[in-house]
């Protein structure tokens, strides 16, 4: 497994950590003060996002484990706007987005990245370790951030979401926009084309999902006439994870990389 802790780019191993679900190890040993330490070097992000990004680990620190897995579900994990899923604000639940998956997997495998958890390729925090290990492998930086100048169109949109509720963790999306050369002004932009948004994960905007659902499947069901029960029950299990979500306009291209040794995620 290469060694990131020489690279410049284990940054990018940190926020991974930090953009990741807080598990219990994330809070074990010196895991958290170590991410301070890089973090504190790091001359690829400005001052103001490194202490943006230090006080989001005071904050993990000081709200402890379960406090912070709580809010993590509340903030990434309830409604779509702030999903991790890189393809679903480009193809929603499109078979585009499958084919995308298969495509970004087949790279992974040519560069000897073999994930061994249970995650869907396009995974914020499971790309950026990737990269973070392709930068020791590839010894190209500048592609390593292209590659993530290619999805800063959606990282810019996740930041803008974030600000906008206030989240501590806009500081790791700020710091990778920096990495992707990217001003930070475009967060602003994105501010401005996300103000008549509606909330998709209030308790009003969930319900309202969740009828539109059942109303989208008994209308496929008429239409089919089938009176199946195992039918109805798979169809509305499809229509549960059918509904389109807004897409942003630029589409993420993916670049080829040099075959390595297999790693580990």
């Amino acid at each position: 497994m290469p060694n990131i802790g020489g690279s410049e780019l284990k940054i990018l191993k940190v926020l991974s950590l930090l953009i990741d679900y807080p598990s219990n190890e994330l809070f074990a040993g010196d895991t958290l003060a170590d991410c301070t330490e890089i973090v504190a070097r790091s001359t690829l992000i400005s001052p103001a996002v490194r202490t943006q990004i230090i006080d989001l680990i005071e904050d993990l620190i000081d709200t402890g484990s379960l406090e912070a897995q709580a809010r993590y579900d509340g903030l990434f994990e309830r409604g779509r706007s702030l999903s991790l899923w890189l393809f679903e604000h480009v193809h929603g639940e499109s078979r585009d987005r499958g084919q995308a998956m298969v495509d970004l997997m087949n790279q992974y495998q040519q560069a000897g990245f073999e994930i061994s958890v249970k995650e869907l390729p396009d995974f914020l925090p499971l790309y950026l370790e990737f990269l973070a290990y392709q930068a020791t492998v590839i010894e190209d930086d500048i592609q390593i951030r292209m590659d993530i100048a290619d999805v800063s169109h959606i990282i810019a949109l996740l930041a803008a979401r974030l600000k906008d509720r206030g989240s501590v963790y806009q500081g790791c999306f700020n710091a990778l926009l920096q990495i992707a050369g990217k001003p930070l002004e475009v967060v602003e932009e994105y501010q401005e084309k996300i103000s008549e948004e509606q909330r998709d994960d209030t308790f009003d905007a969930l319900d309202k999902e969740w009828e539109e659902e059942v109303v989208t499947f008994l209308d496929a069901q008429q239409e089919e006439r089938c009176p199946s029960q195992t039918s109805t029950q798979n169809r509305a299990a499809k229509s549960a994870n059918s509904q389109p979500t807004k897409l942003v306009d630029a589409p993420v291209h993916w670049v080829d990389f040099k075959t390595a040794q297999p790693v580990k995620s």
